[in-house]
């Protein structure tokens, strides 16, 4: 983990504490000063994944004045837990897998290919449903802030910053309130930056016990928070 830990910033006063943040517009909110203090910040975009990602990346977006992005990144489900995934599906199309968990849960190709399927269908609707026409802004030579309201095992966002590298950003940064310490520098070893307010080093790890008020965000909920940011200018 040294390779990786210059490249992480996090608030030592908030390390393996639960209950952090009262809810993700708290968490985004808090999650500011962070970002805006990286020197020499460029341009930047905020590059929210849904769901949980927009509850925390349009509240930043609001109170740093900057554009908002939809990350559109799903994870691939494991058949019998739906909870859980082997890998994830980004927005135009790149698929990430956990080749070590792939090869302890013994899946067959065919059953891989059908999940992976799937999840490509899931991200096509949900492109269509979030962005209604919008050309998003472009990432040549700025700096991309990717946002999601936690990392647990990291996959989504690994295939998260691969996407957005293949856009020629001038960084790719990383700024979630919470993740778990294996997530953090997993993450960290491909990302130029990692900005997590309340790394946790424990064996078990829940992305919602770092928030009082704790829901799974519905559709409707996402497009009223992007109707907020079209509202500001920023979508």
């Amino acid at each position: 983990m040294g390779d990786t830990a210059g490249r992480i910033r996090e608030d030592p006063r908030l390390r393996d504490r639960l209950g952090i943040f009262q809810d993700r517009e708290d968490a985004g909110r808090a999650l500011a000063p962070l970002v805006s203090g990286i020197p020499d910040l460029t341009d930047p975009v905020i590059s929210a994944i849904p769901a949980g990602g927009v509850g925390v990346g349009v509240p930043l977006a609001l109170v740093l004045r900057v554009p908002l992005h939809l990350a559109v990144v799903r994870k691939v489900q494991i058949p019998w837990n739906p909870e859980a995934g082997f890998g994830a599906v980004t927005w135009d199309g790149r698929v990430f897998l956990n080749r070590d968990l792939l090869a302890h849960l013994g899946l067959t190709q065919e059953v891989v290919a059908e999940a992976v399927a799937q999840t490509r269908a899931g991200i096509r609707e949900r492109v269509e449903k979030f962005s209604t026409g919008r050309k998003g802004p472009g990432f040549r030579g700025r700096d991309a802030v990717l946002v999601d309201d936690g990392l647990a095992s990291g996959y989504t966002m690994l295939a998260a910053v691969d996407a957005i590298r293949s856009e020629g950003p001038r960084r790719v940064l990383v700024a979630v309130p919470t993740g778990s310490q294996a997530a953090v520098h997993r993450v960290a070893a491909i990302a130029d930056l990692v900005l997590c307010l309340n790394i946790r080093t424990g064996s078990s790890f829940a992305v919602a016990d770092a928030y009082r008020e704790w829901h799974d965000l519905t559709d409707g909920e996402v497009l009223l928070l992007l109707r907020q940011a079209a509202d500001a200018g920023l979508y």
